[in-house]
């Protein structure tokens, strides 16, 4: 893991743990946040546009396996569904700015379901400058949203009727290897979702398309 994301991540977690740091540590996890999307501009600035469909480590097991363009997908569709369905139940940004349309994926998934060369198809499909506008725009929402939260709302839980929410907006897919992720989410407090999907789940699929672009 890169080293200096490591250590912010480390230095939000114990901030965010006590009242009297509790803002402290929301600003320390802002800086994270774009310490590591200064990264995915860079990526998106210098890399060819057949670059983001390309699969160089396709048959690895890991984040690395995926494409550069469905990691940017997947990292900020989690964190849409997440903020906007699960945590503040209201509008996801793809729906309320047009961004299923604006991006033209024919799913509204996180991606979880799919496999192989459909990780390719899928990527292929998406026009990359909206994919780009959409994870800026996840990530200001989702940002007004942290700067919202006080200490006592780390503890916030989640019931049976959040995951029927999250289930009836067939955000997840319905298949095994994504399905789970309601449950996951749900299970969680606030402060555990800060960790995944807002700082941790960032970090691993980043780390993942710098793995890939050095390799293309």
């Amino acid at each position: 893991m890169n080293k200096d994301w490591s250590e912010k991540n480390k230095k939000m977690q114990a901030l965010i743990g006590k009242e009297a740091t509790f803002r402290e540590g929301i600003e320390v996890l802002i800086e994270l946040r774009d310490d590591l999307f200064q990264q995915i501009t860079s990526i998106v600035n210098t890399c060819p546009p057949e670059a983001f469909w390309q699969m160089p480590f396709a048959k690895a097991e890991g984040y690395h396996s995926k494409t550069l363009v469905y990691s940017m997908w997947h990292i900020f569709r989690i964190e849409d569904i997440v903020a906007h369905t699960v945590i503040m139940r209201d509008s996801q940004v793809l729906f309320t700015e047009n961004f299923l349309e604006r991006t033209g994926s024919p799913i509204i998934t996180t991606g979880n379901e799919l496999k192989g060369e459909a990780i390719a198809d899928f990527s292929k499909q998406l026009n990359l400058k909206a994919v780009y506008e959409y994870c800026k725009a996840v990530k200001k929402s989702t940002e007004e949203m942290l700067k919202n939260f006080e200490y006592r709302d780390l503890k916030r839980k989640f019931t049976d009727e959040d995951k029927k929410r999250v289930a009836d907006s067939h955000s997840v897919s319905t298949d095994e290897d994504a399905v789970w992720l309601i449950d996951y989410w749900c299970n969680k407090d606030i402060a555990g979702l800060i960790r995944m999907p807002f700082s941790r789940h960032w970090i691993m699929h980043i780390e993942a398309m710098c793995r890939i672009t050095n390799k293309l």
